[in-house]
């Protein structure tokens, strides 16, 4: 039954992206959401949008698919996103992943791949002008899939011109181009910009969805120390302490920090802040945003491989749901899984696992 209803469920997202783009033919606005290659599997069971919590984002470059997978047991939610910011491609790719080839036994586990689809339209080129617009992935049946590499920040014609000085509303000012970040903008607001209403919408399904763990894929320079990290909500740091030593006797060293009050905008402080989630954010090194490499192989780089990078966001994503399933009761618990182990992504080629 639940296959059959995944089907039902990609068969009704493909008329929803036909109706839009039939739409986007009669109203030819260049603000349409972007599409991308993305082939739900049987795990899906229910695609909306963003816009479905906030109707103002609908036909705009911030609206984006939502990709619900319940499983057969009642247990908790899991919200999981990629794409805050468009050229960190691990996240992105972990996330389709999980939509392509995951499935869900207990729970329901909520992804985004693209959570600022407004930063995926096109690498601007400002974090390293080396890096690609595209990438490609060949698939185990020797099909070449087309991916994009998008930019940091929302695309500067989706909102409105960059202030000298952004203020956060809860304190802190920083550079004025990052008024279109969306990890400076959480929570957001309903009629603000449209990174804060990407934002706000993500609080809206956070809150309506009763979501208990949120976890944001991120990616950093090679040689940043945010490489390798798991950032946490204080609430959460119990949860993420035994994650990261579970992962590290498996052979795969991440680094925890505790998310600080005075860094307002970001992720792991806000959900954690003003939802009942515990909230964490997961840093792998992209050599894309490397200064130090001229030109970057964003896939296949030998230090830090796309595979290996999507590898160590999905092992954590694992490892942070066991040890949340230690901390709540049976019923309460978030299981997922995948028809392969997910350790068999280490030194492959990572289309061979998309669908």
């Amino acid at each position: 039954m639940l296959r059959r209803t995944a089907i039902v469920a990609i068969a009704c997202v493909s008329m929803v992206y036909g109706a839009r783009a039939l739409a986007a033919q009669t109203v030819a606005s260049a603000a349409d959401p972007t599409s991308h290659d993305i082939r739900p599997g049987y795990g899906v069971t229910e695609t909306r949008w963003l816009s479905d919590y906030l109707p103002a984002l609908a036909n705009t470059a911030g609206d984006t698919p939502i990709y619900l997978m319940r499983g057969d047991m009642e247990g908790g939610t899991l919200l999981l996103f990629g794409g805050t910011h468009g050229n960190e491609i691990a996240g992105v790719m972990a996330a389709t992943l999980m939509v392509e080839r995951g499935t869900v036994s207990q729970g329901t586990v909520i992804v985004i791949p693209h959570a600022n689809n407004s930063a995926a339209q096109r690498n601007d080129g400002a974090r390293h002008s080396g890096t690609p617009q595209w990438f490609e992935l060949t698939t185990a049946s020797g099909e070449a899939r087309r991916f994009r590499y998008g930019s940091r920040l929302t695309a500067v014609g989706d909102q409105d011109p960059d202030p000298e000085v952004f203020v956060h509303p809860l304190g802190g000012e920083i550079a004025g181009s990052e008024a279109r970040n969306l990890n400076r903008n959480h929570p957001g607001k309903a009629n603000g910009t449209l990174t804060e209403q990407i934002s706000y919408a993500l609080f809206q399904l956070a809150a309506k969805e009763s979501v208990d763990v949120v976890i944001d894929m991120h990616e950093s320079s090679v040689t940043s120390r945010l490489a390798h990290m798991v950032v946490c909500h204080p609430r959460a740091m119990e949860v993420g302490a035994m994650a990261v030593l579970d992962l590290e006797m498996d052979g795969i060293a991440l680094k925890q920090e505790v998310s600080q009050q005075e860094f307002r905008g970001l992720s792991h402080r806000e959900f954690g802040d003003h939802t009942d989630a515990l909230a964490f954010l997961v840093e792998t090194p992209n050599p894309g945003q490397e200064d130090s490499i001229e030109e970057p192989d964003v896939v296949n780089d030998p230090e830090a491989p796309l595979s290996g990078r999507v590898h160590t966001h999905l092992r954590a994503v694992k490892a942070i749901l066991d040890s949340y399933g230690f901390t709540v009761p049976a019923d309460g618990k978030i299981e997922i899984g995948f028809p392969f182990s997910l350790d068999a992504l280490k030194g492959s080629d990572l289309g061979t696992f998309l669908r």
